[in-house]
């Protein structure tokens, strides 16, 4: 019997519910809690540098766009550009000079993202290629993160944040070592590098009750964040539940056997950028693994790198490094980790 061939009805189409600019939205929803507790605890900072990372996202874009022949108005429209400019925002500090943004969104923009295809096509997480390179390239402007409010004996206004930030210069009567301190990741590095006690460390004025002081709240903010992006099925479970799982199991062993050498899981959760990476960077479909057990592999590959470096490496906190070296090896572990077809 010769099957019958399936005929198409004319347009109009229903559109598919899920679109990109759709999901993208949703994350920029989620991630609204925890960037008002970020300027809660560290200043107005963080609007200027969305805002400049933003401007300048959408302005290499434009220019790529333009180069390439694509409509401006589709492609410039469906928000990807301001999520990548928002999840690097959060990791630099509040006061970072304006050039900061420009370099990184060239990198993050027309190399990451453009120069392999557009989106859809990139390899590397944009956010975390621009942030790599601003670290790497300026490791002073990137380490003078600004004290807690609480703890803050002259903070910055906006107006005093924006003249740090297009001038490089700090009002008459402040000086840095005033306004900037150790983020709690590199106080824990710096004092067990020196020989201090894990639990002398822990009890300086730059940690609170279960983290860095208010960088515990901004990561629970992410978190919520992130279980929101859960139930609104924008990302899956696989790759937050294994990263989270693997920090966690990865850092209860050495601290319970020896809790003044190694940090408890709870710093390592609540002190960092673990919670973004876990539920807003690590799961990006484009530059991760796309098999469910792929996934799972993708998230432990990143825990596991993420404390390495935060126990031996050079740097206090290793989630960049540690997604970026996941995506080169996303293709070789969907390669074997590829479900069976059904029927074989």
């Amino acid at each position: 019997m010769k099957p019958r061939a399936w005929t198409t009805g004319g347009a109009p189409h229903v559109a598919a519910s899920v679109t990109v600019s759709r999901v993208m939205r949703q994350v920029l929803y989620a991630l609204l809690p925890g960037v008002i507790l970020h300027a809660w605890f560290f200043g107005p900072g963080i609007w200027v540098q969305i805002c400049l990372a933003t401007l300048f996202g959408l302005g290499f874009e434009a220019l790529m766009l333009k180069l390439r022949g694509h409509d401006l108005r589709l492609f410039l429209g469906d928000y990807s550009v301001v999520v990548t400019a928002v999840l690097f925002a959060l990791c630099i500090p509040p006061t970072a000079p304006w050039w900061i943004s420009l370099v990184a969104m060239l990198f993050a923009v027309v190399i990451a993202k453009h120069l392999y295809g557009g989106l859809g096509q990139n390899v590397f997480n944009p956010a975390m290629v621009g942030y790599v390179v601003v670290l790497i390239s300026f490791p002073q402007a990137m380490t003078r993160w600004l004290t807690p409010e609480p703890l803050s004996a002259q903070g910055l206004g906006l107006k005093e944040t924006l003249t740090v930030i297009f001038s490089g210069e700090l009002p008459i009567r402040m000086d840095w070592d005033s306004v900037t301190q150790a983020t709690p990741l590199d106080a824990i590095k710096t004092g067990l590098h020196s020989g201090h006690l894990l639990t002398d460390i822990t009890q300086g004025p730059v940690f609170g009750s279960w983290g860095g002081l208010g960088w515990e709240w901004v990561a629970a903010a992410f978190a919520v964040g992130g279980v929101y992006l859960l139930a609104r099925r924008v990302i899956s479970w696989q790759v937050p539940a294994a990263m989270l799982g693997t920090v966690i199991l990865a850092s209860l062993v050495p601290w319970m056997l020896d809790p003044a050498s190694h940090a408890a899981p709870s710093q390592h959760l609540f002190s960092g950028a673990l919670m973004l990476g876990a539920f807003f960077i690590a799961t990006d479909p484009v530059s991760g693994c796309t098999s469910n057990l792929g996934r799972l592999w993708f998230g432990v590959g990143v825990g596991l790198i993420t404390l390495v470096i935060r126990r031996w490496g050079g740097y206090p906190d290793g989630v960049a490094f540690a997604v970026l070296l996941m995506n080169m090896a996303a293709p070789l572990i969907d390669r074997y980790t590829r479900p069976r077809v059904y029927g074989t």
